[in-house]
């Protein structure tokens, strides 16, 4: 069975590192842990560093926190649907928030079950994902702040998320001023403007990202020490925390080009052939991975001579060229994974997953 690997170390070594980062710039916190998808064993991993704060996107993931240690602070990152009103306020102490009618809904559960549920309201930046609308913010604010067991603790905005609008100087001062007018408005003292994610780190690393901006959701940089920017890592972080490892099951000399008439295969693409390739052979390995868990396009072997030539839902077909490393059925193939990547290969659950000092 393939398998992919998380070192404790290296987590460990990105997580102190940000977290050195937030505290220099008297900012806090909170990890994403989506890209987990509720795998237990990486979660407690995660809450052993220290983390008290987890931001998901499903509620089920946040239940799994909450069985793990219940003092950590849950943050559900989206807008609730309606019909997971019961279980979102069960599991999570805070979530992210857009329509009034669905916080008027979340204040009716909060009042059964006996709680105060936190909220963050999103504003609308121009990513054009979740978020009102600023014009509306003052009457919506006002509105809010009227309902029972709902305590406001922040303004928060998404930016690169969906329609690839880039965080700015000029966009956090926005928000911060966002929060300063509800602040003054109502004579009240909302905590947090959270407007800064993993993309927004270089910002930080340049120090512009303005003082009012005290709140930040990091996910992809903890885990890959990514530069979303540039794409390239961030100096002094750990880009490979995740290591998948696949199996060779069958290794064979054959030849280069298809044999027969060729049509869509069964990811619905044609086989590219190359005339220069007719009448010569070469070594082809078959791992035991495939589209089911991993579209090849989000790993990279760690081994530059192996070249990744086809995918079925099942199997992983490379060109080992004249083989000259040697490779054997029954070795291993290891791969660099991207953040979508992580996010496939630990949602999937024919993957067996490691943690390693």
């Amino acid at each position: 069975m393939a398998f992919i690997n998380m070192s404790r170390e290296k987590l460990r070594h990105n997580y102190l590192f940000l977290d050195n980062l937030f505290k220099m710039n008297h900012i806090e916190w909170g990890v994403v842990s989506k890209v987990l998808c509720g795998n237990k064993l990486f979660l407690s991993e995660l809450i052993d560093l220290g983390a008290r704060e987890i931001h998901d996107s499903r509620i089920s993931n946040l239940k799994v926190i909450k069985e793990i240690n219940p003092e950590v602070q849950t943050v559900y990152i989206k807008p609730p649907a309606r019909r997971a009103i019961s279980s979102l306020v069960r599991y999570a102490d805070v979530s992210f928030n857009t329509q009034l009618e669905t916080i008027q809904l979340i204040s009716d559960e909060a009042h059964r079950q006996g709680k105060i549920h936190m909220i963050i309201i999103m504003i609308e930046m121009g990513d054009l994902r979740e978020g009102i609308l600023g014009e509306n913010l003052v009457d919506f604010y006002s509105k809010v702040f009227k309902l029972p067991n709902i305590r406001v603790i922040g303004i928060g905005t998404n930016l690169n998320c969906l329609s690839g609008v880039m965080p700015s100087h000029d966009k956090l001062i926005q928000l911060s001023l966002y929060k300063q007018l509800i602040n003054a408005t109502f004579n009240k003292q909302i905590n947090w403007a959270s407007g800064g994610s993993s993309v927004t780190i270089p910002l930080l690393q340049k120090k512009l990202v303005p003082k009012g901006n005290n709140h930040f959701r990091v996910g992809e940089t903890l885990f890959l020490g990514n530069n979303l920017v540039t794409g390239s890592p961030i100096k002094g972080m750990k880009g490979d925390v995740f290591k998948l490892n696949a199996e060779i099951i069958e290794l064979l000399e054959k030849p280069m080009v298809p044999l027969g008439e060729t049509g869509t295969n069964v990811a619905g693409e044609m086989v590219e052939i190359n005339e220069r390739d007719y009448g010569k052979i070469s070594c082809r390995a078959i791992l035991d991975l495939g589209l089911l868990d991993i579209d090849p396009k989000n790993i990279i072997p760690e081994d530059k001579a192996l070249k990744i030539i086809g995918v079925s839902s099942d199997m992983i077909v490379l060109d080992l060229g004249k083989n000259r490393k040697h490779y054997r059925v029954g070795d291993l193939v290891s791969f660099r994974l991207n953040y979508m990547g992580v996010l496939s290969i630990l949602n999937s659950n024919y993957i067996g997953k490691i943690v390693i000092q």
